[in-house]
């Protein structure tokens, strides 16, 4: 695996106190250099643990007998949610089983919680399945592949995030009807990916490991001139997707004003003064978060208009939002910020509580954390007992769709994720016990990509419950048009 150029494995985080300030470096748990491991002592410890667990016992997939009703478990989180969106949340999750995998996350987390673990934590995405990793331009307008998804963030175990990768991967297989012998081909070959590249980081300076990235550009020159033209047109529709470009689409002029266009029931205004205004304070907010030089660029923007925007599939029903800037009036410079409400952690009851008492906040470090280059509007605010993060709505993004790749492009997608997890996860966590655990043998690769098929036919099973719930009417589901 050759994907990967080039930060440190000690994990940095912003200072509550001073919201405005850039990183801080919290300090290893050593009380002197003298005493921490070296590089080899770090990975004969991870491969000592595969005596205590096996690296064949995470194959393992049986549920346990007081596992919850998979349904009262999705419905349990409608308590925190728009009540009018919510069909449309089960309308989306009920167009195949891997939308059903990428709004269950509450449900998959708590089936993580009970198959082993090694000890070894890392910042975990927390919702790494094949739809949450693209293409996106960093602030310096390069290219990079990396996750761009990050609700879930939180630190915990390493594996958590392997696993429903792969998992993601069996069932888009099977919902694009390539067949079971192709989810497990696609499997194997990211857990490769991901193993070869943690074995790459090992014994690698943390700053190489820090500045480290996925260059789409380099990764096309080194694959077949399928592919190489696959990402060569992904790459050039990330870089199209800007404010600029999805502007005429999103506004129209009114009485000589710019406003967001309404497009029921997906982005409405605010139905009263009373919830704009709350907005424009959150907005205040967020500003107070960012560094004072990303205050001062947006100084040169003024809010011309706020609406609600439905997104994503686990997040439907969530309060959401879109805010309109306008520069000089005299140019085309608009400006689309998304403010996303920030929820616990799905994993949180398995992994333990986040450091951070606003979630928008553990959302953004993670995802500082996590990711070679982050957008430069990433910051976080909150109104009464809600937490919400703000960030560009688009800014040279783009991910693929699963239902329109084809057999080789998802194996080689599954590829990307893979590195792209690993890099993340010697991030943050021990790359060399990471590596002593994993080994140089497709043990490991094997043992996920079994229990990846028996979650992927729990993973349908759970589905099939969502169906019959809707059409007993236990469930309302409103499917888009």
């Amino acid at each position: 695996m050759r994907f990967l150029e080039g930060v440190e494995a000690s994990i940095y985080r912003r200072d509550p106190r001073r919201p405005g300030q850039q990183f801080m470096v919290r300090s290893r748990p050593y009380s002197r250099s003298s005493e921490r491991p070296t590089r080899n002592e770090q990975y004969r410890s991870g491969k000592a643990l595969r005596a205590r667990i096996p690296r064949s016992s995470h194959a393992t997939w049986t549920p346990a007998r007081d596992r919850p009703d998979p349904i009262e478990q999705l419905v349990a989180t409608d308590g925190f949610r728009v009540p009018r969106l919510v069909p449309i949340r089960y309308g989306r999750m009920s167009l195949s089983p891997l939308a059903f995998l990428r709004g269950a996350a509450v449900v998959m987390a708590r089936d993580l919680a009970t198959t082993p673990r090694t000890g070894l934590r890392v910042q975990l995405g927390g919702d790494a399945h094949l739809s949450n990793f693209g293409i996106f331009g960093t602030p310096e307008r390069n290219e990079v592949f990396d996750q761009n998804d990050f609700d879930e963030t939180l630190p915990g175990p390493w594996e958590w995030d392997i696993k429903r990768l792969a998992a993601s991967l069996v069932v888009a297989s099977r919902a694009n009807g390539f067949g079971r012998a192709h989810g497990r081909r696609a499997s194997l070959r990211a857990i490769r990916s991901y193993r070869e590249a943690m074995n790459s980081f090992a014994f690698r300076g943390y700053l190489e490991i820090w500045y480290s990235h996925l260059d789409p550009k380099r990764i096309a020159r080194q694959g077949a001139r399928q592919e190489r033209r696959v990402i060569g047109r992904y790459a050039r529709k990330a870089r199209i997707h800007t404010s600029l470009h999805v502007f005429p689409r999103l506004a129209r002029r009114v009485g000589g004003e710019f406003r967001i266009r309404d497009e029921p029931p997906l982005i409405v205004h605010f139905p009263n003064a009373v919830e704009e205004q709350l907005s424009h304070s959150l907005f205040e907010r967020y500003l107070a978060t960012l560094p004072e030089e990303k205050r001062m660029l947006l100084a040169r923007y003024r809010v011309v208009d706020v609406a609600q925007k439905v997104v994503g599939v686990g997040s439907v029903g969530t309060r959401c939002a879109i805010v309109l800037l306008e520069g000089d009036g005299d140019t085309d410079d608009p400006l689309f910020l998304q403010v996303k409400e920030a929820l616990p952690s799905a994993l949180e009851p398995y992994a333990g509580a986040s450091e951070f008492s606003n979630h928008g906040q553990r959302v953004i470090v993670g995802q500082h954390l996590i990711q070679q280059a982050s957008d430069s509007f990433l910051g976080w605010g909150s109104i009464g007992p809600r937490d919400f993060y703000v960030r560009q709505l688009r800014d040279w993004k783009f991910t693929r769709d699963p239902g329109l790749m084809g057999p080789k492009a998802m194996i080689g997608h599954g590829e990307l994720c893979g590195a792209a997890l690993a890099r993340a996860h010697a991030r943050t966590g021990d790359p060399a016990a990471i590596s002593g655990y994993l080994g140089t043998k497709d043990t490991f690769d094997q043992a996920i990509t079994q229990f990846a098929e028996a979650y992927a036919d729990q993973t349908e099973r759970d589905y099939a419950e969502l169906l019959g719930a809707i059409q007993k009417g236990r469930i309302a589901a409103r499917r888009e048009s």
